[in-house]
């Protein structure tokens, strides 16, 4: 075990998670493994350039995240490229992504270096904006990316194809491209549908339609999405990534999404299930039959 390395990201300006961390770092360390530890700071993260090394090596074995889900999506973006699987660890309540409770986290490690978790593969977005046919922008995300209006912007025209196909002009305050890891974030606020984490599938929602009939899609991971602005709108737009990084759009701006090359890899804890984050969550339940099924 004198060989195994681990990297330890936790929660920016959040004094737990930095007591954590530096207790959890002393817990690896009496076992031979050595440590990375670096604080998450999504702000500063977001100004890094596509794919910036982080501070932790990408030789490490595992990554342990203490924070929320917004901390592991910042997370992802930074080492998610590395292939190394991830451990989500909840400092607050349960969370979609950081799913262990700090109560139970020396137990599930435990079982992590013995090499007796399941990882779970997560498909990414890399969205790229081309301005002037030269590529000003690249990002990854784990769970959207989004075109907002600008605050005091009226409805905005968005012509989406999909590989090269004409597939509608979205007028609305906007349009979330999610994944269906992250159809649990904003896609569920604005009436998308669930998809279960590992599905092959992307989701096209838009924000307050003004045309009724404009509908959320689900569309194949296989596919190419290109989104410009329609001729009509003259309107402030922000491309936002993962809730935390913000790009403002040009009118003549192509947006092209489609699916990364790499994945993010999720440790599962031992008894996890999906079904029950989700009865969990978003507080599905009170029936029989649900009060029968926790058992």
């Amino acid at each position: 075990m004198t060989s195994a390395s681990v990297g330890i990201i936790y929660k920016h300006h959040h004094e737990p998670a930095r007591i954590e961390a530096q207790k959890l770092s002393a817990w690896f360390r009496k076992r031979g493994i050595e440590v990375f530890s670096e604080e998450m700071d999504a702000e500063e993260s977001a100004n890094r350039p596509y794919k910036e090394s982080s501070s932790i090596p990408k030789r490490v074995n595992w990554v342990v995240v203490l924070g929320g889900d917004g901390t592991l999506l910042g997370a992802a973006r930074r080492v998610g490229q590395y292939g190394v699987p991830i451990l989500g660890v909840n400092l607050g309540g349960l969370g979609f992504l950081t799913s262990i409770p700090l109560d139970r986290i020396y137990p599930v490690i435990e079982i992590m270096i013995d090499n007796g978790l399941e990882v779970e593969s997560r498909v990414m977005l890399e969205t790229r904006v081309i301005r002037d046919q030269e590529e000003v922008i690249r990002f990854q995300v784990l769970n959207d990316v989004v075109i907002n209006k600008g605050t005091l912007a009226r409805i905005i025209d968005l012509d989406v194809t999909i590989d090269n196909e004409v597939l509608t002009t979205f007028r609305a305050d906007g349009l979330i491209i999610s994944t269906p890891t992250g159809s649990t974030a904003y896609n569920l606020s604005a009436g998308g549908p669930i998809l279960y984490p590992t599905i092959e599938s992307f989701i096209l929602t838009p924000i307050c339609p003004f045309t009724l009939t404009n509908r959320p899609i689900i569309v194949p991971d296989s596919v190419v999405i290109g989104i410009r602005m329609g001729k009509e709108s003259e309107e402030a737009v922000i491309l936002t990534f993962d809730g935390q990084v913000g790009f403002d759009l040009h009118h003549d701006d192509l947006v092209n999404i489609h699916k990364s090359d790499e994945k993010i890899n999720l440790f599962r804890p031992p008894d996890h299930s999906y079904f029950k984050i989700l009865r969990t969550k978003l507080m599905w339940g009170g029936t029989t039959f649900n009060k029968h099924a926790e058992h």
